[in-house]
């Protein structure tokens, strides 16, 4: 029974000295260094760009046009605005115009598939803008059609990644009323 004892003080021991040792080597060693202001903003666009793709691919087709509410968007038509709102920084960062309007018709996406592909579209395009801009182009200034006033390209960027934020908050919401867990907040395995 001494034996048992002592050998699992021993390795008791030998763990925490382990431990001990790994976070010495981690406060010993530099940090890396920062991204340039492009690179961080992309990660972030691609963030959020992941949640909302993850939620689109993840929600039930036949509960995409639930609403918690009867004055609300549905659940199709939030992903919908929250995707088709990034061609208000991407365009004018690439050249181009602003869409028309600020929400597609549903009835021009009439599928989950429509609709998670126009998703992704509008992330990655907004990605590749932020990509040729790189971090020379982050002080561009470009037109916010919503002020008409003119803004730098990151701050248009950034306020679409706040947008796309709110509009997440927004379908978590959806989930758990139609009884859900939104992937985000399932254990990771």
């Amino acid at each position: 029974m001494k034996k048992q004892m002592v050998g699992a003080v021993l390795s008791v021991l030998i763990l925490a000295a382990l431990a001990s040792a790994q976070s010495a080597a981690k406060k010993d060693t530099p940090p890396k260094p920062a991204v340039g202001p492009s690179q961080y903003l992309l990660e972030n666009w691609n963030d959020i760009g992941r949640k909302l793709i993850a939620m689109a691919e993840d929600f039930p087709e036949d509960k995409y046009d639930f609403k918690p509410v009867p004055a609300q968007r549905s659940f199709a038509e939030q992903l919908l605005h929250a995707a088709n709102v990034n061609y208000f920084f991407t365009n004018p960062a690439m050249g181009l115009k602003p869409p028309g309007e600020e929400d597609p018709k549903r009835e021009q996406y009439k599928t989950k598939a429509a609709v998670v592909e126009f998703v992704k579209k509008s992330f990655a395009d907004g990605a590749a803008a932020i990509k040729q801009k790189g971090d020379k182009g982050m002080n561009d200034l470009l037109v916010d059609p919503f002020a008409n006033r003119q803004t730098r390209v990151s701050d248009m960027a950034w306020g679409l990644i706040e947008h796309s934020g709110e509009h997440y908050g927004q379908l978590v919401v959806y989930y758990r009323v139609a009884g859900l867990v939104p992937p985000e907040s399932r254990p990771k395995k």
